[in-house]
């Protein structure tokens, strides 16, 4: 992996976080692809399969949200050819429903590259349950 894809495809998850944080729809149409095989799990929430069904979870989750907030930490890229990857836990504070709550989600996001730079085709994000298993 060059430098400059590695700065990008930081750049590019960023965004995403940036346009999740924002609750900005808009943003978020341009940090996907909007293909038929982009995927996304939420946590607690079945597998969202096409740009159809992902954007009105975006839609859904951003109506019902006053506010986001993410700390990014261990984040980890990995890039092949067209296709990359970014680990990363998600430390979120959130207000929804007026309810404020703070969780730690573990989420991959894989990149594909288009024209256009590298756009998100999968996220996948859990809640973290518990300590690693021990060595």
């Amino acid at each position: 992996m060059s430098p400059g894809d590695e700065a990008a495809l930081e750049e590019a998850n960023a965004r995403f976080y940036r346009a999740f944080e924002a609750l900005d729809l808009a943003e978020m149409d341009k940090v996907w692809l909007h293909g038929a095989h982009v995927k996304c799990v939420h946590p607690g929430w079945p597998l969202l399969v096409g740009w159809e069904a992902v954007r009105q979870s975006w839609e859904a989750i951003f109506e019902n949200t006053a506010e986001m907030r993410f700390t990014i930490t261990d984040v980890a890229v990995v890039a092949r050819a067209e296709l990359a990857w970014v680990t990363c836990t998600e430390n979120i504070l959130s207000e929804v429903d007026g309810r404020l709550s703070a969780a730690s989600v573990l989420a991959t996001n894989l990149f594909e590259r288009s024209r256009d730079g590298w756009r998100l085709a999968l996220h996948h994000a859990s809640h973290v349950l518990g300590a690693a298993p021990a060595e």
